[in-house]
């Protein structure tokens, strides 16, 4: 339909056979959530139960940890395919997460030239370009209904995903980084909204490009103690740090996708037009490979001596140019000692949390978890490995190599061991957290129609770009 409506020479084919659709592949875009929303919500009640309150479960964490043990088993198989299937040098583009994770499997394990694409860089930039526009004004340096473009700004983001950091932006040859802390917290809206990451830039003197939710669950002193996790949140909406605040928008969509969605086909296709592109990069990296057009964008790719202070074969987030030649990834250089560390601690949990999939074994992933900021400055080692287990019994459909490594079974024989014999540790057995919403059922979703539709549409379910 949309295709018709626009007048596009273009055609979409659908199937469920993987090996058909990667069949002499140029380019694979990979947006799998492996075990669904039913696992996911795995990653988030279990951690509950230990005290471990989750606003993503995406990236790290107790919740990013398993997920990527289930994503990575796929991702090796969807490699195990281009290999054979696609066309040579076919580039997989993996949006996925946990996408470090992922990218790294798929790269080192994999065998397949895989660059990882995210927008939390976008979002940030117009986070930054909005306080820029909100201070310019105040400085009468432009007009009131004058308007700032992330596009005028200089901007350079180093780090690993969901911890890169704006480490330049200048605007009219204003170095803005040592105003970065003023500029928010004068914004009439990010005080209230970004109160982690405004924190961090204080102690940091750098911006995080996640979200607050994000970010609050990477690091271990945001989310320890329950009765201070409403200090660091915001309720305006689910990615400034809801409990579980992503599977609930996550749930909500699919569900009323399902059950609106013959009512979309009925509609007037969208008119595709150049002003409201997506800020997604991947289709900029296949235009600017096919046609030459230089794109900049920043990109997750292996790293090897471009952030210097970061290990090399990890998976770093950084600025590149895209064209005929193919991605050029200049070096950045080292970060800021202090966002170095904080790194270094997510690329180690990273590393264990990717050989432990690759391979099955439990211990080293029960050493990932224990390693883990938030969960380890939450839970003792005992709770890590009663945890790891459950989560590991919970996950066995989708776990093929810890089926193999005999480790699912003996985690059974471990919970029930400590049933037995009274050694179970205490659990919050019924905690919903902290800052838990209701889920909508879809009769209450039918009341407000348009809300649902937007949510159940949008890709980008924090709204963290404008175009996206």
């Amino acid at each position: 339909r949309d295709i018709r409506g626009n007048d596009l020479p273009a055609t979409v084919s659908a199937t469920t056979d993987r090996r058909a659709a990667l069949a002499d592949a140029d380019y694979v875009i990979c947006t799998i959530r492996q075990g669904g929303l039913r696992a996911f919500a795995t990653d988030i009640d279990i951690p509950l139960k230990y005290g471990i309150d989750q606003c993503v479960g995406d990236t790290i964490c107790a919740g990013g940890i398993m997920y990527g043990q289930r994503g990575i088993a796929t991702i090796l198989d969807f490699c195990k395919d281009i290999k054979e299937l696609a066309k040579p040098n076919a580039l997989f583009l993996n949006y996925a997460n946990p996408m470090a994770m992922l990218t790294w499997a798929a790269n080192e394990y994999g065998g397949v030239n895989t660059v990882g694409l995210c927008h939390g860089v976008q979002g940030a930039q117009h986070q930054i370009t909005s306080c820029v526009e909100h201070w310019a004004k105040r400085e009468g340096m432009i007009s009131g209904d004058e308007k700032v473009s992330h596009k005028e700004i200089d901007f350079v983001f180093s780090g690993i995903n969901h911890q890169t950091w704006c480490v330049k932006a200048t605007w009219r040859g204003i170095d803005l980084i040592p105003m970065m802390l003023d500029l928010f917290k004068a914004h009439p809206k990010f005080p209230e909204t970004e109160k982690v990451r405004i924190d961090v830039l204080k102690r940091f003197g750098h911006y995080s490009t996640e979200s607050n939710g994000h970010l609050s669950e990477y690091l271990p002193w945001y989310r320890k103690r329950l009765d201070q996790i409403n200090n660091w949140i915001d309720m305006s909406t689910w990615i400034n740090g809801e409990t579980g605040g992503y599977l609930r928008v996550c749930t909500e969509g699919r569900n009323w996708f399902e059950t609106d969605f013959p009512n979309w086909m009925t509609q007037e296709a969208p008119q595709f037009t150049p002003d409201k592109r997506s800020e997604e990069h991947g289709s900029y990296i296949i235009e600017g490979l096919e046609t030459g057009r230089v794109y900049r964008g920043h990109f997750n790719i292996v790293n090897k001596g471009h952030i210097p202070n970061l290990p090399d074969g990890c998976i770093i987030e950084i600025p590149g140019y895209v064209d005929k030649n193919g991605l050029n990834m200049p070096v950045v250089g080292e970060l800021p000692l202090a966002c170095a560390a904080t790194c270094n601690v997510s690329i180690r949990v990273q590393e264990m949390s990717v050989k432990a999939a690759v391979t099955g074994d439990a211990l080293l992933l029960k050493q990932a978890m224990l390693h883990d900021p938030l969960t380890g400055a939450i839970c003792d080692p005992e709770e890590v490995w009663q945890m790891t287990d459950e989560m590991l019994v919970a996950g066995e459909e989708w776990l093929p190599q810890y089926v193999a490594s005999g480790a699912i079974d003996a985690a059974k024989v471990s919970l029930a061991k400590h049933e037995a014999d009274g050694t179970r540790v205490k659990t919050m057995d019924g905690f919903q957290g902290m800052a838990r919403l209701h889920t909508k059922t879809v009769e209450e979703m039918a009341a407000a129609q348009e809300e649902a539709r937007a949510n159940a549409q949008a890709a980008d379910k924090g709204k963290m770009t404008t175009n996206a």
